[in-house]
């Protein structure tokens, strides 16, 4: 019995997301960047973690590594589940729902205006999804996808950030600024403490900040390394602040969608109460709570589920064992059993010139064996004499090897003479 091999709907899906683990784990098509920003953060843990820690452990208090183990594990669980979650995409419209295309379908209109409280939306038309976007929803030109409440493409999380995985990288944001200070304090107070301990007993490195940096150069490269990226992090992380306490994404604050509604609210274009942001509660807190804190909506994508084969593209078939052999059609009625003479004279007739008297069939016996397997259960139905004759008239393997002593064509029998007419 044919098996074919399950598909899952990752397996055909049409964005240009890369999938792991069978379907459970997903990123970006281009993933270097965010094992770049893996590797530098572990590399700097560990650094920090070998070198400092113990000797902050011995000197100042246990704490401190405690703390820096708990900042790390919390901001590295952050960024996988950022990278490596489905953000929020929306799939595509199915063939059904995309409505009719060619070359005289009226093509959809661009955009429809929607009211969400009492203020008018505007909603695109997708033409590589084949739908109409939902509220705040974007299209990524880099993974293909439309992603519900779209904020920005991440390279450095290596994944999209929208609706549901926004709060786990505001907080891998906010822990990595916290990690970095903290790293950066504990390599400096490592730092401080080798130079006090080398100016107060003469330690062979020599006095001073050198004799600390001899001493200890991981120290002073991870604290280069806390110092030039914590700026930046504690930047983004100010704006993440912002924008939640707004219910803003960073697509909608680049493109000034609500100040511009404001202005037009100002200016009396827009009549009453129709600027600012509709999405806002009124309230940062309220805000905040919701945008971090509200109930996570189910991925959209089933990225597990078996492709049903009506489903399942041609280019994704595999066949596991090759398909039972159809049932065999009935045999054209056997013809009537010739005589030995009669078959060797009918095949004489069309036998090739070159052909090989060791090809000669006894015609006879060969149906009558064919109609007794086929009375026993083996074949139905015999070899015919027609098929005999064309078994007999291709097989010419052994002519070909035996070509020394051709055998002239048979002459054509005379036409019997007509009767003469009195």
């Amino acid at each position: 019995m044919a098996r074919r091999r399950v598909t899952r709907r990752w397996e055909v899906f049409a964005g240009r997301n890369r999938f792991w683990c069978d379907g459970r784990l997903m990123t970006a098509p281009h993933p270097a960047v965010f094992l770049l920003t893996l590797a530098l953060i572990t590399g700097t843990c560990a650094l920090h973690f070998a070198f400092d820690c113990p000797y902050l452990a011995a000197r100042v208090s246990p704490a401190l590594p405690a703390g820096g183990a708990a900042l790390a594990l919390l901001t590295l669980s952050a960024l996988l589940r950022t990278a490596l979650s489905d953000p929020g995409i929306i799939p595509r419209a199915a063939p059904g729902e995309a409505g009719a295309e060619g070359p005289g379908a009226r093509p959809p209109p661009r955009a429809r205006e929607v009211l969400v409280r009492g203020r008018p939306v505007k909603l695109k038309y997708c033409f590589t999804c084949k739908m109409f976007r939902p509220p705040r929803a974007s299209h990524c030109s880099l993974c293909d996808n439309c992603v519900e409440r779209f904020d920005h493409h991440c390279p450095w999380v290596g994944n999209c950030v929208g609706r549901r995985n926004y709060r786990h990288f505001y907080t891998f944001v906010v822990s990595l600024s916290f990690l970095a200070v903290w790293v950066f304090a504990s390599a400096v107070a490592h730092l401080a403490l080798l130079a006090r301990a080398g100016a107060a007993g003469g330690a062979a490195g020599g006095a001073g900040l050198a004799g600390a940096l001899r001493a200890s150069p991981a120290s002073a490269l991870v604290a280069a390394v806390s110092f030039l990226s914590v700026w930046s992090v504690l930047g983004l992380a100010g704006f993440h602040t912002y924008l939640a306490s707004t219910d803003q994404t960073t697509n909608e604050d680049i493109k000034g969608s609500f100040s511009l509604r404001r202005a037009g609210a100002r200016a009396g274009a827009a009549g009453a109460g129709a600027g600012g942001n509709p999405y806002s509660r009124g309230n940062p807190c309220a805000n905040c709570w919701h945008v971090l804190c509200g109930p996570l909506p189910p991925s959209l994508l089933d990225r597990r589920g078996v492709v049903p084969g009506e489903e399942l593209p041609p280019q994704f078939v595999v066949t596991v064992c090759p398909a039972p052999a159809p049932a065999p059609a009935p045999a054209p009625p056997a013809a009537p059993p010739l005589t030995p003479a009669a078959a060797n004279g009918a095949l004489s007739s069309h036998r090739h010139a070159y052909m090989n008297h060791s090809l000669d069939l006894d015609l006879q016996e060969l149906c009558v064996g064919a109609g007794a397997a086929g009375a026993g259960g083996a074949g139905a139905g015999g070899l015919s004499a027609s098929r005999l004759r064309l078994l007999q008239d291709t097989t010419m393997i052994d002519a070909a090897l035996d070509l020394d002593e051709p055998e002239p064509p048979p002459a054509a029998p005379a036409a019997p003479a007509a009767p003469a007419r009195a």
